[in-house]
């Protein structure tokens, strides 16, 4: 967010925990994107906050409330509080349990692949309405066709992620293979080592599609212990994801701390993958 949207995101935070009996005297930023995530002190909540023009933190409270009765591996709302969205100046704030981290080191492949394969399956039991995967590849396509939304994109690569996106796109629907509800971006900035085991966040980018498109968002070792992978199908959503990526990072709006340096280093990945 900017400087003064995340101020404003600060104060609706802390005034609906405030509202709620939840002392909040400070605010440390956890995560700052299309939404911010704030750790509240000293209740010691941690406060998500989007615009209200962003609508999916009521489907996220709901999904959230549904994987964590299924005993998925998730993060859960704050137990003090009504589960709900609340509304401050055009804002949406939700509030949910605070894991304080219990390991800084990198986390094993096979305790990764198992937690995935633990969320997928209490996925597969729910029958909630989700985009389909290649929605957000058809974002990412209308980014990649729009010059005044990607002026810096230079044409060669223009055509390199416009290619990329639609052949891949067309070839991961035509092999026709299972899908299911996934968490949509289970990279290991969404994954938390607590206490309680590794927990998932963030999932307001929940969409269906066959597993390896989740898989291709977690280190490539974790795809090597998660039982009935198709290693052709993932080596393929891997491509379509650090294509998506790559996209994102030429949008003039992206706000990702050296974001345009790492979309010339993604560029050089996907023509080297695509060689």
């Amino acid at each position: 967010m900017q400087t003064a949207d995340a101020t404003r995101a600060v104060a609706a935070a802390t005034s609906v925990a405030s509202s709620l009996g939840l002392t909040a005297d400070d605010a440390i930023v956890l995560h700052d994107s299309n939404a911010l995530t704030l750790r509240l002190l000293p209740c010691d909540v941690v406060a998500r906050v989007a615009p209200v023009a962003q609508p999916v933190a009521r489907f996220e409270v709901e999904l959230a409330q549904r994987l964590v009765e299924a005993g998925c591996p998730v993060a859960a709302l704050d137990p003090r509080v009504e589960p709900r969205v609340h509304e401050r100046d055009g804002l949406m704030v939700t509030l949910w349990t605070y894991h304080e981290p219990v390991s800084r080191r990198e986390i094993p492949p096979a305790d990764y692949a198992d937690a995935l394969g633990r969320l997928h399956a209490g996925m597969r039991k729910l029958d909630v309405p989700a985009p389909h995967f290649t929605d957000r590849v058809e974002q990412a396509q209308r980014l990649v066709a729009s010059r005044d939304r990607t002026p810096a994109l230079a044409d060669a690569d223009r055509e390199l992620l416009a290619g990329t996106l639609s052949s891949l796109k067309r070839a991961i629907g035509e092999r026709g293979g299972a899908e299911q509800l996934l968490h949509g971006e289970p990279h290991p900035g969404n994954v938390l080592t607590t206490r309680n085991g590794l927990l998932f966040v963030d999932l307001e980018t929940c969409c269906r599609g066959p597993v390896e498109f989740d898989l291709a968002h977690a280190p490539e070792e974790v795809g090597e212990h998660y039982p009935g992978v198709d290693q052709d199908l993932l080596r393929e959503c891997r491509i379509l994801m650090l294509a998506m990526i790559t996209t994102w990072r030429w949008d003039r709006g992206d706000q990702l701390p050296d974001g345009r340096r790492l979309g010339m280093e993604w560029l050089g990945q996907i023509r080297a993958a695509l060689a």
